[in-house]
């Protein structure tokens, strides 16, 4: 008798995409809900348009359900939506719709409905989900770990971009080697040449011995270049050299020294705007975003939270169940959060429930979700103590003017202490407080 079993389809989800037209030509491009469509006149985009009125990268497009959401990236000419002209900032369209890029037009409708591959499970590495977003970004992970490309995350601090860059690696063949991490924005620029390329005894005051730099640690490995957006142009060119020619010298050496690392790098803000503005390297972007990765919020996945409540609570030691510490109420109110620590944020939330060993009041977490309308911050913690009430209101005050502040300094926190009119070490140590990076 002959097998007759039949393999089981790979676990996918039907998504509606958006059809993209460049009218006068046959050029056109689709893009998948919750994927992310990049035009403009440089190699890098999905839609390529040689214009010189259209930007190197001038926007992005993305689907969300039935929304289109539309990012100028800063382009020159900006993008019209009618009478409407969009420059850096984001809208949100429905279909059809059309659109001026410069002397461009581009026509934007509703596209087929495909099939989109999500990983079969609810884990990779150290990451959890069962939502369609983050099985699809697990699904991405694992194509990506069979191949030896650079990838770039672009996402928001606090969403696990260090623990997907570990996962592309542990799936990879370089699972054996070195996997060393690189916080460009925790070293001063005065300093980072020395961490990435290493020095020689004697290259300068206080460098009693020779050190091997980060490139030189990860040989036949993987480097993860975190916040990779807080690199200094004078160093982008070192670094693209490096790469470009697969050896350097260190810091007072004469001799060079081979490397072979695969390259995953992120940034908490999309460095196409960078590229535009001219505050990062085209030919850097190309090397290290062969690949690039949007990495969702928390608040686009909260079908997670339940899930991710209990793998913290286990991570932490707790001896409760989840459900104990978490009942469905609290929960509930979780998910309407925005979460703007992300997973990180929701991390240290079940850390404190674990150490203080009982669930968290709905008075605590409801002054977490954002304002109802139905009356200010200071009405809503009146019933607390004066301390806690004081406290918890600086603690709303200083996270959402951090945010605030970051957001209109482009993520640099050098111009977000001239913009706030603060000590940049003050600022810093605020941030590290708030674990806002």
């Amino acid at each position: 008798m002959s097998d007759s079993t039949v393999r089981a389809q790979a676990a996918g989800m039907p998504v509606r995409t958006i059809r993209l037209s460049v009218e006068g030509t046959e050029q056109e491009a689709i893009v998948s809900d919750g994927e992310r469509l990049t035009v403009g006149s440089a190699s890098g985009n999905d839609l390529i348009i040689d214009d010189k009125t259209v930007s190197r990268f001038h926007l992005t497009l993305s689907r969300e359900a039935a929304a289109v959401a539309l990012t100028d990236l800063g382009s020159t000419n900006g993008t019209k939506i009618g009478p409407v002209t969009l420059r850096d900032g984001t809208a949100t369209l429905t279909l059809p719709a059309s659109l001026q890029l410069g002397q461009v037009s581009l026509r934007l409708a509703d596209g087929d409905v495909v099939m989109q591959k999500l990983h079969e499970e609810e884990a990779l590495g150290g990451l959890r989900g069962k939502s369609p977003p983050m099985r699809r970004l697990m699904a991405d992970i694992q194509k990506l770990a069979a191949s030896d490309v650079s990838v770039l995350q672009i996402g928001e601090s606090g969403t696990g971009k260090e623990l997907i860059a570990r996962a592309i690696h542990d799936n990879s063949a370089r699972a054996g080697k070195p996997f060393v991490v690189v916080d460009c924005a925790a070293i001063p620029p005065s300093l980072f040449a020395a961490e990435l390329f290493g020095h020689e005894r004697g290259a300068f005051t206080g460098a009693d011995r020779r050190r091997a730099g980060a490139l030189e640690r990860a040989h036949g490995g993987t480097i993860f270049l975190d916040e990779l957006g807080e690199l200094p142009p004078s160093l982008q060119a070192s670094l693209l050299g490096a790469l470009e020619r697969r050896r350097f010298t260190r810091l007072g050496g004469a001799d060079e020294v081979p490397v072979d690392v695969r390259i995953v790098s992120a940034t908490n803000r999309d460095l196409r705007k960078d590229v535009n503005s001219g505050n990062f390297r085209l030919d850097l972007f190309y090397r290290l975003g062969v690949v690039v990765l949007e990495i969702p919020p928390l608040r686009k996945r909260t079908e997670d939270i339940p899930m991710l409540l209990e793998h913290f609570a286990a991570e932490a030691g707790a001896e409760a169940d989840a459900r104990e510490l978490f009942t469905p109420e609290i929960v509930q109110q979780l998910t309407t959060y925005p979460w703007p620590g992300n997973v990180r944020e929701l991390r240290n939330l079940v850390a404190g429930t674990v150490a203080m060993g009982r669930q968290p009041s709905l008075e605590s977490v409801s002054m977490m979700a954002p304002d109802s309308g139905d009356g200010d911050a200071i009405e809503s913690v009146l019933h607390l103590g004066y301390r806690d009430a004081r406290g918890a209101l600086l603690e709303q005050f200083e996270r959402r003017y951090l945010e605030q502040l970051l957001q209109r300094s482009d993520g640099n926190v050098r111009k977000a202490a001239r913009v706030g009119q603060m000590n940049r070490s003050y600022l810093i140590e605020l941030l590290k407080r708030h674990e806002i990076r």
